[in-house]
């Protein structure tokens, strides 16, 4: 199982070993927003969901710190999300980060479960106790960006909180350290290319000004033989 290690804003380090990683989708608190993604992703060839919101459940080993991912083709890019990461039994064992689900682009024409099991989820090294951030959660700022394009702007209050998904992991006994869920992501900037050799993903306070950010480059893998 892949160990991710967190530095916390007072200093201390945060380490967990991934058990369980988890993706959320269409995960929109709008309607509009949610049908705006579904919108972005039938261009891709995506079929639309048939349950709002989705959940998939991803292989741990593909919870990554990396700052470079390795691809097949060019059809694949990242998004904008927070994950919460429960290192512990208690509230403050709970992190808030930025995160980035690169997907194979490709691929999610075929089976969204599938895409997601084909890149990486990855996260920042620094994270927040969800517990400091909760009173303003909604005010909390992610953006993303493509290359030198910024691809994505928006705020927590887009998507569903962390408490909605904390219920979800308690109902299906997956509350325990090791679990890693990733939010879903905002739309899209309309018009912009999300295909490029680079991401960045940062998650803002605007109360305080600090920012959790996660950057990485693509490389694409050598043509195969065979």
């Amino acid at each position: 199982m892949p160990e991710l290690r967190f530095t916390l804003p007072d200093g201390q380090e945060r380490r967990t070993e991934v058990h369980t990683l988890l993706n959320a989708g269409y995960a929109g608190r709008s309607q509009e927003d949610v049908a705006a993604h579904v919108a972005e992703l039938a261009e891709l060839g995506v079929p639309a969901p048939s349950v709002i919101p989705a959940l998939y459940p991803v292989a741990p080993y593909l919870a990554s710190q990396a700052d470079e991912v390795p691809v097949q083709h060019e059809r694949t890019s990242g998004e904008a999300e927070w994950a919460i990461v429960i290192t512990g039994p208690e509230p403050e064992d709970v992190l808030l980060t930025a995160a980035c689900d690169h997907t194979d682009r490709a691929l999610e024409a075929h089976g969204v479960a599938w895409s997601k099991n084909a890149g990486p989820d990855v996260l920042a090294a620094k994270a927040w106790r969800l517990v400091d951030v909760q009173d303003r959660l909604d005010d909390l700022t992610l953006s993303a960006w493509a290359g030198e394009t910024l691809i994505q702007q928006g705020k927590l209050a887009e998507l569903l909180p962390p408490s909605y998904w904390l219920d979800v992991l308690r109902e299906r006994d997956l509350y325990t350290p090791g679990t890693v869920l990733i939010s879903g992501t905002i739309p899209m900037v309309h018009g912009v290319d999300q295909f490029a050799d680079a991401w960045r993903v940062e998650l803002g306070d605007p109360a305080t000004g600090e920012t959790i950010e996660l950057a990485y480059s693509v490389r694409r893998l050598p043509e195969p033989i065979g």
